[in-house]
């Protein structure tokens, strides 16, 4: 009995001790000299094979696919789901240890945890593989706001006198009452009677409706706390009205959330508001990259940290515009942010992707000291220069609409490789601050240059193919060993970009206006051009890449060295990680094959 075999390996460390002595009494061990094919395309596996020494190639034709190592697994998927789509083949002697095929069917029927390694879509793999651990910041973050501890509603009468309001307040322990004033509802604080007595000298027998503020912030009490969060962090709010079944039932405030949430982003909003001058925005900057660190090591979602991150980079984007921006720019410019910062996928701070639109001209010497002291600023906030030059600072990224829009036309006809990147760049953006309605104008009108343009949408979707070489070299390089061919992937190049890039084009293709690379693919399943469960697949690899990317970015940040923050090292992840990257990365290649045949990229 193979008492050796490492039971913590994943997925067997979701196994029972009874479970883990029934596969140990029935373990047997394989040999495979250099060259034997262990499983063949198109045959079935009857047992699950664990690599204990040597090296075994996965093949698909004259293709290799991946090399497994010691502690890696296959081949599950024919075991349970049919004839191997690919061979396996020994790479030099090999041993292994041999799972009855029968043992691991029975322990996958009445184990969901370990049955999951087995599933052939890596988005139910991703969730049963997400961090076990997740006992701080994140699983107060999916907690539903109806088990937080907040204020039960108290409602008023919209003529309730300023003075029985505060008295009210002061009996029921509560800061905030509820205005019913006809058929409106608003909120009322006690910093709103505060201020109405010292500030506006308001009498204490003035109506309660007054001071009452009628654009009420809410969230659902179904909804989980992260959601409620964002919205105190977008909309620079201290509280939200909880709302249930269409009645406002209660009140939560930051401070009841403020011991399970890491760092208290929703505070962030609140120092940038007060900031007077660029200076003070540093120290906010500062604190949303803290922020980041902290949410990460205590658990929190990759997506969760994308998000709020991005609402408040946005925010201090904003007051930074209105502090320098001169009259002239403030009265007729659009700020825009771009790439993943545009998407809402960016954390750790990286280059600036920003760009600034004109309704009209501008004085030239206005236009030339706002480029500067923009984007100066953000480099000294952190945000380093774009190597691209995707920056305000950029004449090509900030300019009057009309001048734009010609070179939007140029983009587009292009021959390059230059112009279809401008595109993707230019597609991602969203509005910071100013005139919307310029980067709406903008958009429709790169849209409706390019859709039914078969032309102009293959050059465009030529890209995916930009980093191919770093794509198909890296399941190959995929190896248990530290050594074998290459031990180090740029999972931006060979993951994050083409399934972006990918769903971008196709997002223009059918004129979908979402931001987001989730929601993108959400639409785009949703109208057909793939399948669900391909959707969900390339959501859930999109996340895994982001997570093991911003594990590279922290550790690039405490070294000092920023040019490997998208460099992961294989011989440094985990047999599960390993496994969870080459099926992201096998998600990645079936994708790409999609928008090749579509575009006919083949005869490029």
């Amino acid at each position: 009995m193979p008492q050796a075999f490492d039971v913590q390996n994943p997925p067997f460390d979701r196994l029972s001790h009874d479970e883990i002595s029934t596969l140990r009494a029935a373990i047997d061990i394989g040999y495979f000299p250099p060259g034997d094919t262990i499983i063949a395309t198109g045959q079935r596996s009857e047992s699950l094979h664990v690599v204990i020494k040597g090296r075994v190639e996965e093949r698909d034709g004259d293709t290799i696919e991946s090399g497994l190592g010691p502690k890696d697994t296959f081949d599950a998927r024919s075991l349970v789901h049919g004839p191997a789509a690919t061979s396996f083949v020994a790479a030099e002697e090999t041993l292994c240890y041999l799972l009855p095929k029968a043992v691991v069917l029975d322990l996958i029927a009445k184990n969901p945890g370990f049955a999951a390694f087995f599933y052939s879509e890596i988005s139910r793999k991703l969730r049963s593989y997400d961090r076990r651990d997740r006992e701080g910041v994140d699983s107060a973050l999916r907690a539903h706001v109806r088990d937080v501890r907040y204020h039960a509603a108290i409602f008023v009468d919209g003529a309730t006198s300023l003075h029985d309001a505060g008295q009210l307040m002061q009996d029921r322990n509560n800061n905030t009452l509820f205005v019913r004033d006809g058929e409106r509802v608003g909120i009322v604080t006690g910093a709103n009677l505060a201020k109405a007595f010292v500030l506006d000298r308001k009498p204490l027998e003035a109506p309660v409706r007054e001071v009452s503020h009628f654009e009420v912030a809410s969230i659902g009490a179904d909804d989980f706390v992260f959601a409620a969060v964002i919205a105190m962090t977008r909309h620079n709010k201290r509280r939200l009205a909880v709302r249930s079944d269409g009645e406002y039932v209660g009140v939560l405030e930051d401070i009841d959330i403020l011991g399970l949430v890491a760092g208290n982003p929703q505070l962030i909003p609140g120092q940038i508001e007060q900031a007077r001058a660029p200076a003070e925005l540093k120290s906010c900057a500062l604190d949303i990259q803290s922020q980041v660190e902290r949410l990460h090591r205590q658990g929190a979602r990759v997506e969760v940290i994308a998000e709020i991150t991005s609402d408040l980079n946005r925010r201090l984007f904003a007051k930074l515009f209105d502090m320098i921006a001169p009259p002239s720019i403030r009265q007729h410019g659009c700020l825009l942010v771009m790439g993943s910062e545009g998407r809402g996928e960016q954390t750790v701070r990286t280059d600036q992707d920003n760009g600034l639109l004109l309704a009209h001209p501008v004085p030239e010497a206005d236009l030339q000291a706002f480029r500067d002291a923009f984007t100066n600023a953000l480099e000294s906030f952190g945000f380093p220069p774009c190597p691209g030059d995707v920056m305000v600072r950029n004449p090509r990224w900030s300019q009057p609409i009309d001048d734009f829009l010609k070179q939007v036309e140029g983009w587009v006809r292009a021959s390059d490789q230059e112009g279809p990147m401008n595109l993707g760049i230019f597609f991602d953006a969203v509005s910071v601050t100013g005139h919307h309605e310029l980067l709406d104008r903008a958009k429709t009108t790169m849209v409706e240059m390019m859709r039914g343009e078969t032309a102009h949408l293959a050059r465009f979707a030529r890209a995916i193919d930009l980093f191919a070489g770093a794509s198909a070299s890296v399941l190959t390089s995929i190896m248990a060993s530290v050594g074998v061919g290459s031990d180090e992937i740029d999972v931006k190049k060979a993951g994050t970009f083409p399934i972006v890039h990918g769903v971008r084009t196709l997002a223009i293709d059918q004129g979908i206006r979402e931001v987001s690379t989730a929601r993108r693919i959400e639409v785009l399943a949703e109208a057909g051009l793939f399948g669900a469960d391909l959707g969900r697949e390339l959501t859930s690899a999109l996340g895994y890449f982001m997570e093991i990317r911003l594990r590279s970015q922290l550790a690039a940040m405490a070294t000092g060295r920023r040019d490997r923050e998208s460099i992961v090292k294989v011989g440094e992840l985990t047999t599960r990680d390993r496994d969870l990257l080459r099926d992201a990365l096998r998600v990645v290649k079936r994708f790409r094959e999609i928008v090749r045949n579509r575009y006919h990229l083949s005869v490029f």
